[in-house]
């Protein structure tokens, strides 16, 4: 799919505003869901980026940035995967093909920042030595444009001149490749949510997930159903404990 340049603008644009948002006010931009869904939008097949998006989602599940960590971007992935994908009839394979190396490249690009960085926070200390407030703040800000290009860049080039390679590798690929890439698809998921798992406290809550896991293979409960469910649980839990925490005396 050939992007026109108002789109290529947009999408480069939104991908650097929302790694200037994951560093500071955090209101979504950077989220894997939302921005293939905006992908969606702006390329016309929002529901193409809801299913991109929500796909990467599961796989990054369990996998966050902790400390200086740099780990792969699917954010990235699902504005590629979304704005080339369209029209395509194996989606799954190419979420599988491309959203996964596109992710992990990423973090060479993540890497760059971080050291491009350093050079504005190094002329900060020296102006902390001599007091000067204004340039500190200044190198501050200065900081966050390599952080920026780390993704606008690549996402523009990306759009701009990936389309035609990616149709040509589409067209040399086996078609037995293209299944093994949807099955890896399909059990990638499974390992976000196992990694997900192993972090939260399973063993203390095992009876709501026997109670989810009921729900969904013996009743066909939607996952919507069950969400709502999980969330009116969260509800009478919280507010059970803010009874207790507050001696059970809570003005109605």
């Amino acid at each position: 799919m050939t992007l026109e340049l108002w789109q290529v603008v947009v999408l480069t644009v939104w991908a650097g505003l929302a790694m200037l948002d994951a560093l500071s006010f955090n209101i979504g931009m950077n989220g894997i869901i939302q921005t293939g869904i905006f992908t969606g939008l702006i390329v016309g097949n929002p529901e193409l980026g809801l299913v991109v998006g929500g796909t990467l989602q599961s796989y990054a599940l369990g996998i966050g940035t902790y400390g200086g960590a740099s780990i792969p971007n699917y954010t990235t992935a699902a504005m590629f995967v979304t704005a080339i994908a369209g029209g395509l009839d194996n989606v799954e394979s190419f979420i599988t093909m491309y959203g996964i190396p596109i992710a992990t490249l990423t973090i060479m690009f993540d890497v760059a920042a971080r050291f491009a960085n350093t050079a504005f926070q190094h002329a900060a200390d020296r102006f902390v030595i001599t007091g000067d407030v204004k340039k500190i703040e200044l190198m501050n800000w200065l900081g966050t444009i390599p952080w920026s290009l780390s993704r606008a860049l690549p996402v523009f080039f990306a759009l701009a001149f990936g389309p035609e390679l990616v149709t040509q590798i589409n067209k040399a690929v086996p078609a037995q490749l293209l299944a093994g890439f949807r099955v890896a698809g399909k059990i990638l998921p499974a390992v976000g949510f196992t990694i997900l798992l192993r972090y939260l406290p399973t063993v203390k809550n095992a009876a709501y997930l026997i109670l989810g896991f009921v729900l969904v293979s013996y009743m066909a409960v939607p996952v919507l159903g069950v969400s709502l469910i999980g969330g009116a649980a969260a509800i009478l839990i919280f507010k059970k404990l803010t009874e207790s925490a507050q001696g059970g005396d809570i003005d109605e």
